[in-house]
């Protein structure tokens, strides 16, 4: 009879690997997370640039209008060229604030909030 060299892993073994498993995972996880951290940084700094482009083109919506009325154009026509340069200044400012809008509604973290649920999902299906 064939003597048997194989050798049943330990219970020390079977620890270890799923320590070094589930820190695998962990610093998976954690440089998703760095990641994430650095895409929603520069997602405040995109949202506060256009959060100022649209302070910045009301403003000047409702400056131009005022001005426009008082220098430069005949008093015929000075309502014409107000309103003109007012609904382009607030066609603008009303773009700025849509993508504003956008920016500001996009999901935080995502794929570090997937990872975790299929995580939990696949914990569950342990049981």
């Amino acid at each position: 009879m064939a003597e048997n060299n194989h050798h049943v892993p330990g219970i020390l073994a079977q620890v270890g690997r799923l320590a070094r498993s589930g820190a695998g995972a962990l610093q998976n996880r954690i440089e998703l997370f760095a990641v994430e951290w650095e895409e929603e940084r520069l997602r405040l700094m995109q949202a506060l640039l256009w959060a100022a482009s649209l302070v910045l083109l009301g403003a000047l919506a409702i400056l131009l209008f005022t001005a426009i009325i008082v220098l430069l154009v005949p008093r015929e026509i000075r309502i014409y060229v107000a309103g003109a340069f007012t609904l382009l200044y607030l066609v603008a400012a009303v773009l700025a604030g849509i993508r504003l809008n956008r920016v500001v509604r996009r999901e935080s973290f995502p794929e570090t909030l997937n990872q975790i649920k299929r995580d939990r999902e696949w914990l569950d299906s342990l049981k």
